[in-house]
């Protein structure tokens, strides 16, 4: 019974202690996803894209999205990436082109390393691979290529398209 007191006491300093923390971290996570979502100078020419049906066997599709810097200084866009290996999405300024950058977890993405300057234009190209998941592939899709930039903010271009064999 006397060993019983202290490891009950110390269970329940351990839960308050995982509240806490817990709580703390969610809120600061909140902050963060907040402060991700605040405005930023990069503008696009549309923020997402619907291919509409397309068939697995007339192969890939894609998408050029525009974007530009609006804001009076420069812009590091540190990552470029995708939310399915489906899909690859390349960036080209002018004459400089790097890609195809895909999933995160499946395969090396190297870091997009660009700047953006005052009022510079860059395109983006998404291309999706309906064929991709097989068969079972069929159906709505829904996908995300996402920039991340220096300071933190976080831009989104979506595609999505009916898939049919």
């Amino acid at each position: 019974m006397k060993k019983t007191i202290p490891i009950s006491i110390g269970i329940i300093v351990l839960l308050g202690a995982l509240f806490f923390f817990g709580k703390q971290s969610s809120e600061q996570t909140k902050e963060n996803d907040t402060g991700a979502q605040e405005e930023t100078a990069i503008e696009t020419s549309e923020s997402s894209f619907d291919f509409g049906t397309i068939s697995m066997a007339k192969g890939k599709v894609s998408r050029i999205f525009k974007i530009k810097n609006a804001g009076a200084e420069s812009i590091g866009l540190k990552k470029l990436y995708t939310s399915c290996m489906c899909t690859t999405a390349s960036y080209k300024k002018g004459e400089e082109k790097r890609g195809p950058f895909g999933m995160p977890g499946h395969g090396i993405v190297p870091p997009l390393g660009v700047e953006l300057g005052s009022n510079e234009e860059a395109e983006v190209e998404v291309v999706f691979d309906p064929a991709a998941h097989g068969p079972a592939g069929v159906g709505m899709i829904e996908r995300v290529v996402t920039f991340e930039t220096e300071s933190g903010k976080v831009v989104n271009l979506g595609i999505k398209a009916n898939v049919t064999p």
